[in-house]
């Protein structure tokens, strides 16, 4: 996606270009998640590092700052995210290897360390390559655990000169207060479900709508989700949310225990919106596939339980990540829900 965006993204660039006079030292862009947040903010890097931006503000693509940073080696550029976001571990001959079976013998992490952000210190502390900015790209921001954020609000205090930090976040409410208050926010648009549906068929992906529809209007995330070919386990799981019983929790639970939690969190946060939205409106949003069951389960549920199931699902996504055994969560989660559509 080299020298542009994304179309929904248009208009956020161009509101962009207006901070460049007065560039921030920190921008955290926020917004939902799987609508290309750190493809943009990598499209953003690209041209802050280009020496002949193009009139747009777009990287010429063609400088010799911009061959490096597309071959992922410009000397005044890092990008800091999770292990499990990376692609391979870095390093190539003897010690290259032994790091990469190292990494395989172990999950990789999905929060980002203390000594992501301490590696930054040499960078910041020598003279740019280029006599241009300095930028670091991290996201997504909420995945910095506590001592990392404690770091990286040290540097954000006190940031080296002609340094840039860009960050990308889907949860700002996941955030210290103190390092939400050093970053200038930028709020990126969620692209109506018509320019979503358009842009996901001119990519081929088959049954889009329906994609689209499940990942709640994210065209990124739809398209991932279609590229898996598969709606084995999300079927499985609303297909117990539309009959739930305790005999269906336990059974459900042995057969999705090796989904990422968080998947099956949004989905059932996603079904108990649904079923809210249909009982007091008689409109569902994201599983209209189930519109009978979901009107079924409206006339019985009282709303009491139901505020309640939903608050009961918002409080276990901020723990979905740490389970101390993803089958126990996932049983407690669906016999929860059971216990309030009874």
């Amino acid at each position: 996606m080299s020298g542009t965006v994304y179309p929904w993204q248009q208009g956020a660039w161009q509101q962009l270009q207006q901070l460049r006079q007065r560039m921030p030292h920190a921008i955290l862009f926020h917004g939902a998640a799987g609508i290309g947040k750190s493809d943009f903010i990598e499209q953003f890097a690209q041209a802050l590092l280009c020496e002949s931006a193009r009139p747009d503000g777009h990287a010429c693509g063609e400088c010799a700052s911009c061959g490096w940073f597309l071959q992922q080696n410009h000397p005044d550029y890092r990008r800091i995210r999770p292990e499990s976001m990376e692609d391979e571990v870095a390093g190539e001959g003897e010690e290259g290897e032994e790091s990469k079976k190292a990494a395989k013998s172990k999950t990789p992490s999905k929060e980002i360390k203390i000594e992501q952000i301490r590696s930054l210190a040499d960078f910041m502390n020598i003279s740019t390559h280029r006599q241009g900015l300095r930028v670091v790209v991290l996201y997504p921001a909420e995945a910095l655990n506590m001592p990392a954020s404690n770091a990286l609000l040290k540097t954000l205090e006190e940031p080296p000169p002609g340094t840039v930090f860009l960050l990308a976040s889907n949860s700002l409410d996941r955030l210290l207060p103190t390092i939400l208050s050093r970053c200038r926010k930028f709020a990126m648009p969620m692209p109506s479900h018509e320019e979503a549906l358009a842009w996901l068929k001119e990519q081929g992906v088959p049954d889009a709508d329906s994609w689209l529809r499940e990942q709640g209007g994210a065209p990124l995330a739809a398209m991932a989700q279609a590229e898996t070919g598969s709606r084995e386990e999300l079927e499985a799981f609303l297909q117990y949310l539309a009959r739930p019983s305790v005999e269906g929790a336990l059974r459900t639970a042995d057969k999705l225990q090796k989904v990422p939690l968080s998947s099956l969190v949004s989905w059932q946060q996603r079904w108990l919106y649904d079923l809210f939205s249909c009982k007091l409106a008689g409109k569902i949003r994201y599983y209209p596939r189930y519109q009978r069951e979901l009107a079924g389960l409206a006339e019985k549920i009282h709303i009491s339980r139901l505020m309640a199931a939903i608050k009961g699902a918002n409080d276990r996504r901020a723990t979905s990540d740490h389970p101390l055994s993803s089958k126990l969560f996932i049983e407690d989660m669906l016999l929860d829900y059971s216990a309030s559509c009874v």
